[in-house]
């Protein structure tokens, strides 16, 4: 390996390079601390990407024979480097808050930027708890016998190299990160420039963990020039990048869906609904739907929608009303709903249009609608919803089971808030993102999706005839 690694730096003129102010990292890899940022300064984008394209590709040969015990005291080494520089996280995050804030940046992409005591706290605990899984790479399953003598079976390996490209949020360095580590997978990360000095200081501590544990350090780079012309030349590198992921706003994903000379995956945005069902436990739809809407507003998976059926509005739009109208949500209603709803003291109902069915708001706005059947409710969300998480709240086990079956999206619930559809909260470790596709991979990406399968023969001697 140190061979390999050598050919590696001789590519890259550099391991590491360091923000300045960020004086703790810098002590633990002055050796390796120079000229990475002046290659991107320095370079033209398209030889700059081509630099970082071919070092990726050469540490994912390294990163797929790395053993589980690497991986994993690579991962611990980062939880601990979180824990110990949660203040200088703190302090590069509140420049880029600053700055976002200074730009009038949209408040739920600010709320997005924002790197709290929890946030840090949760990427540790996330690198942790992807150490904890087991090691997807190497699994081999299906091993069955033909005729001829042969065993055919499939393993399952690292996709290679996956670019990832997101905006403000800047744990999604780490969970990139940890993901990318932990299934033998190089990563080239380009976030948005509002989170620059975010980022910057999250990779320094990954690229020191990976050194720490004797990984090659380029397995995870982060593009440090903010040049948009830099996300067109990753998703144009088929030679070096396998696999795009975008993270973000509908209008990034969709550029990159459509220009992309390299697989996808993605989500466009997260329209996800809440329906009262005619049988149901009132306290827990109270409940549930409160967290689904108001716990954050600004995630992918909080409910835009609220439907409730006829039997129920009577009785439920006034409780879930003066909870919105306390907190301040404004309610779109068709016109059953705004009929109960407007005698609620207190609460903003306005008329839904027809848009209001298809929106993600990511704010203190919610769509709401009677409705007369589970026919209506799945032909409503498979029409209207995004694909990416749907709740039924009930006890009736038959409509339960219909609308699991029924409604088409990557993650579909019961009794339980959309809040939950998160790679930590399924116990994956980590998301790399959310899925709406139906090939590869679907909901929360975690290691499974980040890797692929071959076919494995094991024989004898057997030759065909």
């Amino acid at each position: 390996m140190q061979h390999a690694m050598g050919a590696l730096a001789a590519i890259t003129g550099t391991a590491v390079q360091h923000a300045s102010g960020f004086e703790t990292i810098t002590a633990m890899n002055t050796a390796t601390s120079s000229s990475a940022a002046d290659q991107a300064a320095n370079l033209p984008v398209e030889q700059y990407m081509s630099q970082v394209g071919q070092a990726a590709r050469a540490a994912s040969a390294l990163m797929a024979a790395a053993s589980t015990a690497a991986k994993n005291n690579a991962l611990l080494a980062l939880a601990g480097q979180i824990r110990a520089h949660a203040g200088e996280l703190k302090a590069r995050n509140e420049a880029d808050v600053v700055a976002a804030e200074k730009n009038s940046l949209a408040a739920p992409m600010v709320d997005r930027l924002r790197l709290t005591d929890k946030v840090i706290e949760t990427m540790a605990e996330s690198c942790e708890q992807v150490a904890a899984l087991p090691d997807p790479i190497g699994e081999l399953t299906n091993l069955r016998s033909r005729p001829t003598g042969i065993k055919v079976g499939q393993m399952r390996v690292p996709i290679g190299v996956f670019g990832m490209i997101y905006e403000s949020r800047p744990n999604v360095t780490i969970e990139a990160a940890s993901l990318a580590i932990k299934s033998g997978n190089a990563c080239v990360l380009r976030g948005g420039s509002e989170a620059i000095h975010s980022n910057l200081a999250l990779w320094k501590l990954v690229q020191a963990a990976l050194t720490q544990a004797g990984l090659p350090a380029e397995a995870v780079q982060l593009v440090q020039t903010t040049d948009r012309a830099a996300v067109g030349q990753l998703i144009a590198m088929p030679e070096y990048v396998d696999v795009i992921i975008p993270r973000g706003g509908k209008g990034l994903i969709e550029r990159i869906s459509k220009e992309a000379r390299v697989p996808v995956i993605k989500h466009l945005d997260g329209n996800c609904h809440t329906y009262v069902d005619a049988e149901v436990d009132l306290d827990l739809a109270v409940k549930v739907t409160d967290n689904a809407k108001t716990q954050k507003y600004s995630p992918c998976n909080a409910t835009e929608s609220l439907l409730v059926h006829a039997n129920q509005a009577a009785a439920f739009l006034p409780r879930i009303g003066q909870v919105f109208a306390g907190k301040g949500v404004e309610m779109r209603c068709d016109a059953r709903a705004k009929a109960i709803l407007s005698d609620v003291p207190g609460a903003k109902v306005v008329d839904a249009t027809e848009q209001d069915w298809y929106e993600e708001y990511l704010a203190p706005i919610i769509a709401v609608k009677v409705v007369d059947s589970l026919d209506e409710v799945i032909a409503h969300i498979n029409k209207y919803g995004s694909h990416h998480t749907d709740s039924i709240l009930t006890t009736n086990h038959p409509n339960a089971m219909r609308f699991i079956r029924e409604v088409d999206s990557a993650s579909v619930m019961v009794n339980a808030s959309t809040r939950f559809a998160d790679g930590f909260e399924y116990g994956l470790g980590a998301e790399i993102g959310i899925s709406t596709d139906k090939f590869h991979a679907r909901g929360p990406v975690g290691l499974e999706g980040l890797t692929s399968l071959k076919f494995v023969v094991l024989g004898q001697g057997e030759v065909r005839s």
